[in-house]
């Protein structure tokens, strides 16, 4: 491992093994809350790990142990949880959690997997270890690019500061629809790297991706929408590390890592030799295709050379003729997951919301320092200063910050007025952390 070392090499062993599905009605339970800190240790060692070039162990352990499959659906599952369960919760008249933190840990559990995935899908050998859960990983990556290209259309994600005025829960509703699109752009990252593997894939999800969702067209709607920038009074912003950044003029033409993920995706998906096999070129599919010879300048060739097979391509498929989609019988496999984890809680979504009312979202004071004290032990400073990719911001005004919040250590600001005017908002949560600390 790296020289930053959160967990050592039989620590890490030890919590991969670990790693199981849980109930929809278990979530945010004990144990469920100790494999969502284990997780989060799995993937801040993955990160550091694959941030010091050297040895990956985190991705080799999860492909020794075959736990890519039980991370999938455990995504999946939160997934569902968050469609069927949350909003549920939310209208139940007897919810008004004083404390949001466990509710915000589930909602942040999704985040926490596809961030992994991200990180140990770029080797081919975990993708071939998905097995035939890589249906469903394809299927959620499909969901989430659909939502993003809507999403596009509605002016993109919320800011990440809330109102003043708002309550927890609206707070945590902001952050869960902000949380929303980063995990959407996660999602992107890990379907371009299965297409990078994707002469090696089953027939089956070769078909799902080019029949039964047309990927190639979603791509390209994505490029054409481009969700993860915009022009904000005249300024060209887009969405990285987590917020909207303001894009200096020498930097415009520059290629962002995500619109290069697209383009790795097409081409892996339009010129490899199996899919291009397999993909059928209807007349839809060739006016959707034939856009990006618009995207294709000689500054784009000059950051990605290889886009000049892609570019011969589309000049071909300008004059070739459209084909009528394929009536084959074929057997395949077909995705599980979501339909076997509705199909065993459809008609119990507000039981599974009552039992976690009065289980696991109403903790005591007690257990609220407990959990803080835990927090604090996943969340090291070291760690987190050491995976930042930048120097830090304050939470109020997201200046460059240089001081810390002396009670709890966790928040930054640039100067001791935004404190001030944070405090309301961050005021509970530092006292809540500082009694953890305490409790040590």
């Amino acid at each position: 491992m790296g020289d930053l070392e959160l967990l050592l090499p039989g620590q890490a062993d030890v919590l991969v093994r670990g790693l199981r599905s849980f109930p929809l009605r278990e979530m945010g339970s004990g144990g469920w809350n100790q494999q969502h800190e284990n997780l989060e240790k799995l993937n801040m060692q993955a990160i550091l790990d694959a941030t010091a070039s050297q040895g990956e162990p985190i991705q080799e352990l999860l492909v020794t142990h075959g736990k890519i499959p039980t991370l999938v659906e455990e995504l999946i599952a939160v997934e569902l949880w968050k469609q069927k369960v949350f909003p549920v919760l939310c209208r139940l008249d007897d919810f008004k959690p004083q404390n949001t933190f466990p509710i915000y840990m589930v909602v942040h559990h999704e985040a926490s997997i596809i961030n992994l995935l991200e990180t140990v899908f770029f080797h081919k050998e975990v993708c071939e270890s998905a097995e035939a859960t890589i249906l469903d990983l394809v299927d959620y990556c499909h969901r989430k690019l659909t939502l993003l290209v809507a999403r596009s259309g509605r002016g993109g994600p919320p800011e990440e500061e809330a109102s003043q005025d708002s309550t927890p829960m609206q707070e945590l509703q902001n952050q869960a629809e902000l949380m929303e699109f980063e995990i959407a752009l996660k999602a992107l990252s890990v379907l371009r790297y299965i297409t990078d593997c994707v002469d090696s894939l089953s027939l089956s999800s070769l078909s799902r991706m080019l029949s039964t969702h047309n990927l190639p067209c979603l791509l390209v709607e994505l490029l054409e929408h481009s969700p993860w920038s915009r022009w904000e009074g005249g300024k060209l912003q887009r969405f990285e590390s987590g917020r909207w950044q303001t894009v200096a003029p020498s930097e415009q033409q520059k290629l962002s890592k995500l619109d290069g993920q697209v383009w790795i995706a097409l081409y892996n998906l339009l010129l490899s030799p199996e899919a291009r096999a397999r993909y059928c070129l209807t007349s839809f599919a060739k006016g959707q295709l034939l856009k990006l010879r618009a995207f294709l300048t000689d500054t784009l060739l000059d950051q990605l050379p290889n886009l000049a097979d892609l570019q011969n391509f589309l000049a071909h498929l300008a004059l070739a003729e459209t084909q009528t989609p394929k009536k084959d019988l074929v057997l395949e496999q077909i995705p599980e997951i979501w339909e076997r984890l509705e199909r065993e809680n459809r008609g119990k979504w507000q039981a599974i919301a009552k039992h976690q009312l009065r289980h696991v979202f109403s903790p005591s004071e007690q257990d609220l320092r407990l959990q803080a004290r835990r927090w604090a032990e996943t969340y090291r400073l070291d760690v987190l200063e050491a995976m930042a990719p930048e120097r830090p911001r304050c939470a109020y005004c997201s200046a460059e910050a240089s001081k810390r919040c002396s009670r709890c250590q966790n928040e930054w600001y640039c100067c001791r007025e935004c404190q001030v005017k944070h405090w309301e908002k961050h005021g509970k949560a530092c006292v809540l952390a500082a009694q953890g600390d305490r409790a040590k």
